[in-house]
């Protein structure tokens, strides 16, 4: 049976040429981009982001942090932000507006993980995205938390969710999706849930899983092949997604299977 809303990629093909003809050559056409996050007891995910950022060549990228790491990296962070941390380390809600002007400076905001488990930060989490109208990339632990409470962003417009299969198990449980997500279950039946899904909520999804990246949004779904296995696949993914959406943001399904395209070539 042909799916229409099927869109297959291979790794020498890409889906949408034009958009890799038409990237901005000039970093000030480029866009900006906020990456949030880190706690007193991790940077790391802050950190690759931006490295990543930088090499998908984002015209400009700057990185909050909670000022508890102030002292850790503050004389070697380039194009770092700080914002108020609670005594857990993390984000305090004092910060949120910190975010959001920040945010209102970029072209879209990225939070590659690392926040903590603190119910205060999660709190200013919840409260950035309902407040700000922008691209929002989400993985790892802020993922994590916000698959608890999808009613938060799932409807939400320009949200790009960088799952892991377990994340969207969970995420379809939690919306009360009427299919399971199983690991084992064929690929036509994973892109049929994929298109109902999106067709139900707005966000965009972007799964890897068993050699093939997925991208899902508004009932299209595109599949790429994937041969490539990178423990932190997640952190560059979304990394590469976000500077392509902020540099196409009207075209987001196709920005992100293009740029899908561009990590699998490599």
């Amino acid at each position: 049976m042909s799916h229409t809303y099927w869109h297959k990629q291979s790794s020498s093909k890409p889906l949408y040429p034009d958009l890799i003809w038409d990237r901005p050559e000039n970093k000030a056409h480029a866009g900006k981009m906020l990456i949030i996050g880190g706690n007193a007891y991790s940077f790391s995910a802050a950190g690759s982001a931006y490295q990543n950022a930088v090499r998908e060549e984002i015209g400009l990228a700057k990185v909050l942090i909670p000022d508890s790491l102030k002292k850790t990296v503050g004389q070697i962070l380039e194009n770092g932000e700080f914002a108020p941390s609670n005594k857990s380390g993390g984000f305090n809600k004092q910060s949120l507006s910190t975010w959001l002007d920040l945010a209102e400076w970029s072209d879209g905001a990225y939070i590659p993980g690392d926040l903590g488990r603190n119910s205060e930060t999660m709190i200013v989490l919840e409260n950035f995205i309902q407040r700000y109208n922008g691209i929002i990339t989400i993985t790892n632990d802020a993922l994590d938390h916000l698959v608890l409470n999808p009613d938060v962003w799932l409807d939400r417009d320009s949200t790009i969710a960088v799952t892991s299969f377990g994340q969207l198990q969970k995420l379809a449980i939690n919306s009360k999706f009427q299919k399971a997500f199983t690991y084992d279950m064929p690929i036509n039946n994973l892109v049929e849930n994929l298109h109902l899904f999106t067709t139900i909520h707005s966000v965009l999804i972007v799964l890897k899983h068993n050699k093939k990246i997925y991208v899902a949004k508004d009932g299209e779904v595109s599949t790429t092949e994937s041969n490539q296995d990178n423990p932190v696949w997640r952190v560059e993914t979304a990394a590469k997604v976000t500077v392509w959406g902020i540099q196409n943001p009207s075209k987001l399904f196709a920005a992100v299977t293009t740029a899908v395209y561009e990590m699998a070539k490599n």
